[in-house]
């Protein structure tokens, strides 16, 4: 019985002693103002180490700038130029029969020194609907972590790049983007941004470097306005009709009348008669291709005169009908009147 009983008070004093020496070894009194810092290379730092506890001694240890061990419950790193990447900096305390210490979080940035967007194996204008590359290049920033490479077409952001690396040191990096315009990005601005993502403590709003812009011209093939050209074309004899063939491309399209086949007009009107030929084609060509749009031609059995004479003729048959009843009605109501 009086073993089992020291065995227990074995355990409990091991198990407080355990407790006790890891709660002091888990904690450091120091406190860091601020706990975090984010610098432009070549530019300056300070960070103060505090503490309220009794110590034997507190410092800076740091591969630039250390700062010796001191009895005051404060000591600042500080650091007028800021020039080592991948420093590590630490301050330490000796306190309660040891050291214990707390990591300061450094980082260290760089702008680029340019952004430039260029076309990949491709010069020139572009054609519809055919893929090409663009390529954005980003010279000589840190940290490439924090680098996002956005892409805009215009002003609309069309895309993004994040790396991932963890090299703190200034690299050369470059994002691609891959496109395939249509007739409606003719003329398009497309333009490419880096910007350094850095956290609370970074510069706000974060630092950022554009690219200037690169303006995409697309060939296209001619589009004929159907809603200028019918496909039937109504001709009364003895009158002549100009019809109007108009077609948008990229070159400027040619644009020209198939009358028949040893006949070629190139203009983009046409007069026609009754004595045209049934079938007619506007041809519009560029080089990238043609767009052709038969219109037939309908001769009308009647002449307009005809058409004319009749609706002169029932227009004034209108007007006499409408003066008789005008007539008719007045002799009622002075019929009318008199009887009275």
């Amino acid at each position: 019985m009086l073993q089992h009983f020291f065995g227990l008070f074995y355990l409990l004093a091991v198990s407080q002693l355990l407790s006790f020496t890891g709660s002091h070894a888990d904690e450091c009194p120091l406190q860091l103002n601020p706990q975090r810092v984010v610098v432009k290379y070549g530019g300056s730092v300070s960070v103060d180490c505090s503490t309220s506890v009794p110590h034997k001694g507190m410092g800076w240890e740091a591969s630039e700038g250390p700062v010796p061990m001191t009895r005051d419950s404060l000591t600042t790193w500080r650091v007028p130029e800021l020039r080592e990447w991948g420093i590590e900096t630490t301050c330490f305390m000796n306190y309660n029969k040891t050291q214990c210490t707390v990591y300061l979080p450094v980082t260290i940035y760089k702008t680029p020194d340019s952004v430039s967007i260029s076309t990949v194996n491709h010069n020139g204008p572009m054609m519809e609907r055919n893929q090409y590359e663009l390529q954005c290049d980003v010279l000589n920033v840190a940290p490439v972590q924090n680098l996002t490479v956005n892409w805009y077409k215009g002003q609309t952001l069309v895309d993004q790049t994040i790396f991932t690396d963890t090299i703190k040191t200034p690299v050369n990096k470059t994002s691609k983007l891959l496109i395939r315009p249509d007739r409606a990005d003719d003329g398009a601005q497309y333009w490419c941004e880096a910007k350094l993502e850095l956290g609370e403590e970074g510069p706000q709003p974060p630092p950022t470097a554009p690219s200037e812009h690169l303006s995409i011209t697309v060939y296209f093939k001619p589009i004929i306005n159907e809603t200028k050209l019918p496909s039937i074309v109504p001709v009364f004899r003895g009158y002549p009709v100009v019809i109007v063939c108009e077609a948008e491309g990229n070159p400027k399209p040619t644009i020209s009348w198939s009358v028949n086949t040893n006949n070629i007009v190139y203009s983009e009107t046409l007069s026609i008669t009754d004595s045209t030929p049934e079938d007619l084609h506007c041809i519009a060509s560029n080089s990238v291709g043609i767009t052709i749009r038969r219109v037939k031609v309908s001769i009308q059995g009647k002449s307009l005169n005809y058409i004319l004479s009749f609706a002169a003729a029932f227009a004034l048959l209108l007007i006499i009908i409408a003066l008789l009843i005008y007539v008719w009605k007045k002799k009622q109501s002075t019929g009318s009147y008199r009887s009275q």
